[in-house]
């Protein structure tokens, strides 16, 4: 193997700067595809994330315009009216829903005297539900139990649109991340003056909100979620009703017809108001677009680097085999065989690439950490790095089987010509 190298080291010295370009390409491609290809993980990551709903059974009809004098009686009635329709598993109101990107965000402490602003706070993503909304969700619950009739009753809204009961659900992921190897069922969580205890732990809901996660991606489920009454409204802000999403529940063969019905339905009881019904599954969609969209466009810039990598290693090394032709000749005469001049240029590019992807992991971990420091990405898995060194082996080689054949065709005549 030694004697095999020495020859290659010797005419890798002499053509110093086609060596050189070839392993800066590759090494510039190591670290753009390795942060690339992690980049395309943690947004499929993202996107496969699970959330402990009943996703394929959820349609959510959102009413725009609607009195908040009248709510009181309105939402009561409205309910009766959504039941009725046939394939109607439960229905219940909610603020909003789960990745809607319409979410209301506070934070909570563990001590008394905790302030909204305080850094060491869990930032979450809370929802405001009425009665029934841990069936109409489908929400698993794990620990304690979901809000009772005079927690619905006792909780309306106040100045800052939060509950004013003291009764929270919060979810299983956020229970462990702020009581570890605790039970959190009658753990207080605090606010200012506002103070919560836990009554039940549900499975993991997802967030919507940025703002709930950390630059280690942690926060995908800081949810809670508080009870309240029809009659809120009355001591909100605005005279908008801020509990305006109806969540129908129905088997997912029945979901359409169900939403359907739903809309015509709110559209005879508020012919004024403005009305919209989305499935849940769509609603999820259009949440994880962007990082949908990013991750293909990831995946075309990767496969436009391989190109652009391999068709500079054939160019080069045509080039190089060109300029060698003469030695390879003489290598021809004194009785190399094809196969042996293939596996010269193999083993080369094999180096050659080997010390490139040297340097490109090296980078590969420069870029990263400017990522992560700039634009809050997760730190890149290991395991990224032995995939792109074996993906850029592998392109090496069969970029350079064009030109290796080339110059394992070049007889050896050529060493009797000049040059």
């Amino acid at each position: 193997m030694d004697m095999a190298i020495r020859p290659i080291l010797a005419s890798l010295r002499a053509h110093r700067t086609t060596a050189f370009l070839i392993i800066a390409e590759i090494a510039l491609a190591c670290g753009v595809l390795c942060n690339a290809m992690s980049m395309i993980g943690q947004n499929m990551d993202d996107i496969r994330l699970r959330n402990a709903i009943d996703e394929g059974g959820i349609s959510v009809v959102r009413i725009s315009g609607s009195e908040v004098k009248t709510a009181a009686s309105d939402i009561p009635r409205d309910l009766a009216a959504l039941r009725n329709i046939p394939g109607v598993r439960a229905v219940a109101t909610s603020s909003d829903m789960p990745l809607d990107n319409s979410g209301l965000t506070w934070s909570f402490g563990m001590h008394p005297g905790a302030t909204m602003n305080d850094i060491r706070n869990a930032y979450v993503e809370y929802y405001l539900v009425g009665e029934g909304a841990d069936k109409a969700m489908g929400l698993h619950l794990i620990e304690g139990r979901f809000f009772d009739a005079d927690e619905y009753a006792n909780s309306t809204l106040n100045g800052e649109l939060v509950s004013s009961g003291h009764a929270v659900v919060i979810t299983a992921s956020l229970a462990k991340r702020m009581w570890p190897r605790q039970s959190a069922l009658g753990k207080l969580l605090y606010s200012d003056a506002l103070w919560y205890a836990v009554v039940g732990v549900v499975d993991d809901v997802l967030c919507s909100d940025d703002g709930t996660r950390d630059a280690g991606g942690r926060g995908f489920y800081n949810s809670v979620f508080f009870p309240i009454s029809p009659a809120s409204a009355l001591g909100s802000l605005g005279p908008a009703n801020p509990v305006n999403d109806y969540v129908l529940r129905s088997t997912p063969r029945d979901r359409d017809r169900v939403l359907k019905a739903a809309v015509a339905k709110l559209h005879q009881l508020y012919p004024s108001a403005r009305i919209k019904g989305q499935r849940y599954t769509d609603m999820r969609d259009q949440y994880f677009a962007d990082a949908s969209s990013l991750a293909w466009t990831l995946v075309v810039v990767c496969a436009v680097m391989l190109a652009v990598t391999a068709f500079g290693i054939m160019g080069l090394t045509s080039f190089w085999v060109q300029q060698r032709r003469r030695q390879i000749g003489i290598r021809r005469a004194v009785g190399a065989t094809r196969g042996q001049i293939l596996g010269y240029f193999r083993l080369e590019n094999f180096l050659l690439t080997t010390a490139g992807v040297a340097i490109g992991m090296g980078l590969a971990f420069a870029i990263n950490i400017y990522l992560i420091k700039h634009y809050e990405m997760r730190l890149m898995p290991w395991y990224y790095l032995p995939c792109c060194v074996v993906t850029l082996w592998v392109l090496g080689q069969l970029a350079v089987q064009g030109p290796a054949m080339r110059a394992a065709a070049v007889p050896p005549v050529v060493a009797t010509r000049s040059v």
